[in-house]
Order: structure tokens, then C-alpha cells, then sequence
């Protein structure tokens, strides 16, 4: 009896929430953490076909954080550069902590798509559309392979919707840091905004975005990722998925 109590004991703190926040993202969709008070941090986006994207956010107090990004499609190579149409906003406000029983959860703005913009009149968007207004929940456990946080949230983007597409939407992931230089990222955008699924018929096989990354922290302030994206990509239209780099870096003042 005595051992299987300690046994007990040492799964449920083996288990126990984090003593640091989550990321602010995962490869794409939004978690529950956020910058701390004096903290701004500042990342560049590589994305296919020369795209770039540029990002800074501060950390206005210990549950809210602010922020800009903006950039253009064929930035780099010898295409015409095509400026996205406005700056978009970041904004996140943790309504409550993560605690040993409860997820951390945040309501948040993050207008920023991904990809290139379609001007046409009938589109006006991203080639995925940005999350828009959102509430994301994450929640933290050691593991034996390293700290495990598991995200989940849904969004509703309010600013591309020329193309009539204006479901709400689900976004899921997760994040394993092996070691304090080593994560794994891995996450699913449902894209409900942006396909014929529902929230009922949500599959793999329907469609819907699936990531993966790898976040290498080369220095305690600067990390640097490899995103693969559009894992569930159709060979009908596209002949492999993404392959995209970002770099961030974090400073407090």
C-alpha cells in the first residue's frame, strides 16, 4: 500500500502544471499564454513563394499583451512585391490562470492570415484566413519525454468575409519540449471559415489544416522554427505541403 501511494504521488506531480508559461502560438493557431509585463518580443515569418511577414507585441501587464504585424507576398525573389492591404492586430488578455486542475484560458484578437492576399472581389482574404476573435485553453504537464501542453480553442474571423464563408471556427494542438532547447509543435485548423465541414462532420480526410514544427532555441531569447505545413495537402492542387522558417526574439525592458 505504501508504494502504490508513493507511486501515486510521484505520477501527479510528474503531471503537474508548468512553473512557465506556454507559448503565445503553437505554428499557427494562438494558446492561452501570453508576454509578461515588460516583455516585447519580434519574429519574422518566411512563407511560401517569398512571402514575409513581420510581428511585434509587448507585454502590457501579466495577463495582457499587444501587438502589429504586417508584410507582403513575394518579398523575396525576383517577383513584384504585393504589400498586404492594412497592419494587423494582436490582442490577448488571459481571463484565467493555469492552475494544477484547471487550463489556462485567454480571449484574444489575431486578424493576421497566412499565405498570399487574394484582392479579387469575391475573396478579399488570406489564403487561410486569419483566426479573427478567439478563445483558446492550455493546460501543462510533465512528462517523462518533457513538458506536454495541449491547446484548444474557437475562433470567429470578422474582417474576411467578402467570400460569405463567416462559420466559427475549432483549432487544436499540442507542443513537447524535450529539453530547454528542443519542442516539438503539432496542431490542426479545422478551417470551417473556409471549407464546406461542420463542426459535426469535423475529419482528417475532409479537409482542414494540419502543421508540424520544430522550435529551436539557440539562445534563451532567440528561437528560431522549421514549419511544415498543410500536412493534409490535395495532390489535385497543390504537389507537396509547405515548408516555411520563423525566427522571434524576446527582450524585456
Amino acid at each position: 500500500m505504501r508504494h502504490t501511494s508513493a507511486a501515486i504521488l510521484t505520477l501527479a506531480v510528474s503531471l503537474s502544471a508548468q512553473d512557465y508559461p506556454p507559448p503565445t502560438n503553437l505554428v499557427t493557431i494562438p494558446t492561452a499564454g501570453g508576454l509578461v509585463r515588460g516583455a516585447f518580443s519580434a519574429h519574422m515569418h518566411m512563407q511560401r513563394e517569398g512571402g514575409l511577414t513581420t510581428a511585434l507585441a509587448v507585454g502590457i501587464s501579466d495577463r495582457f499583451m499587444f501587438g502589429l504585424s504586417y508584410g507582403a507576398s513575394k518579398l523575396i525573389g525576383d517577383g513584384e512585391p504585393t504589400p498586404y492591404p492594412r497592419p494587423e492586430v494582436i490582442f490577448k488578455y488571459r481571463i484565467v490562470d493555469e492552475s494544477m486542475v484547471f487550463p489556462g484560458i485567454a480571449i484574444g484578437i489575431d486578424t493576421q492570415g497566412f499565405g498570399n492576399y487574394n484582392e479579387a472581389d469575391f475573396l478579399q482574404r488570406y489564403d487561410i484566413k486569419g483566426f479573427g476573435t478567439y478563445i483558446a485553453a492550455s493546460k501543462n504537464w510533465r512528462t517523462p519525454l518533457g513538458n506536454l501542453g495541449a491547446h484548444l480553442g474557437v475562433n470567429q474571423n470578422f474582417t474576411e468575409t467578402t467570400d460569405g464563408d463567416e462559420d466559427i471556427n475549432l483549432f487544436t494542438g499540442f507542443d513537447l519540449e524535450f529539453n530547454p532547447e528542443f519542442s516539438f509543435l503539432a496542431e490542426y485548423n479545422a478551417a470551417l471559415n473556409q471549407n464546406n465541414m461542420t463542426a459535426e462532420s469535423i475529419a482528417l480526410s475532409r479537409g482542414g489544416y494540419l502543421n508540424a514544427g520544430l522550435r529551436w532555441s539557440l539562445f534563451q531569447n532567440f528561437h528560431i522554427e522549421f514549419h511544415f505545413k498543410n500536412l493534409l495537402f490535395d495532390e489535385e492542387k497543390v504537389s507537396y505541403f509547405n515548408r516555411e522558417l520563423k525566427v522571434n526574439y524576446i527582450e524585456y525592458f
